[in-house]
């Protein structure tokens, strides 16, 4: 939020403008490029040729802007992908299983690695979400549950600890295995702003699921279902 923040506040004004000429009797639609600089008035100067440098930087604006988008095959738990800038949105799921779980020494939690449920993410350019299902493969049908752990509300994570350097140019397991990594391998520390995400104690319900299976009554319904949120 706070990087969306800058970006409304910030004001951009024009520098410079570039004009393309396309020759009318060329073999080859030769073009020649022109750039003239817009001063603080917004009145352009005389037009220069443009440089290489010049170039150069737009390329590499717009080649960093672009490295995030993913590509290749998509992974089985793969279900929904935008890849529009600014609209990136990419859900997958896994299935229930262990996973290594690290917390904050006051909570009186080992780190170590406990059963969850199978779980829904949502990755954003914003951040990341992520859901508890009961299945064991989900379905446009399966009910989604808050996500039982520390540090989440009922639509975002708090991704507070985990310094990870993103993929350039990923293929789509890269993406979700980055995304996965940056949420189990933070430190759980406090509950989300909604409360306790289970029906009894979180602390008691996650230390039950370290020697057996998660107990997947104590799960809280939200009223959706998984097709809800693939859109």
């Amino acid at each position: 939020m706070n990087k969306l923040t800058e970006q409304l506040k910030s004001l951009y004004r024009p520098k410079a403008a570039l004009i393309a000429y396309q020759g009318e009797n060329t073999k080859n639609d030769e073009y020649f490029l022109e750039l003239r600089q817009i001063d603080k008035n917004g009145t352009m100067g005389e037009a220069i040729p443009v440089t290489y440098s010049f170039m150069n930087d737009i390329a590499a604006n717009f080649s960093e802007a672009y490295s995030w988008i993913p590509s290749g095959v998509l992974p089985e738990n793969f279900l929904f992908a935008d890849t529009r800038k600014g609209h990136e949105k990419y859900i997958w799921w896994n299935p229930p299983c262990k996973r290594m779980m690290y917390f904050v020494r006051n909570l009186g939690i080992e780190s170590a690695e406990y059963h969850v449920p199978g779980i829904v993410y949502i990755a954003r350019e914003s951040g990341l979400s992520v859901y508890a299902y009961k299945d064991i493969r989900p379905s446009e049908g399966t009910e989604l549950f808050r996500a039982p752990f520390f540090n989440t509300s009922e639509n975002s994570v708090c991704l507070g600890t985990a310094k990870l350097q993103k993929p350039v140019n990923p293929a789509f397991h890269e993406l979700l295995e980055y995304w996965e990594k940056k949420f189990w391998l933070t430190e759980f520390s406090h509950l989300g702003g909604a409360g306790n995400p289970t029906k009894s104690n979180l602390v008691l319900v996650t230390k039950a699921a370290e020697d057996k299976e998660f107990d997947t009554d104590e799960l809280k319904p939200l009223n959706k279902k998984l097709k809800d949120i693939l859109e």
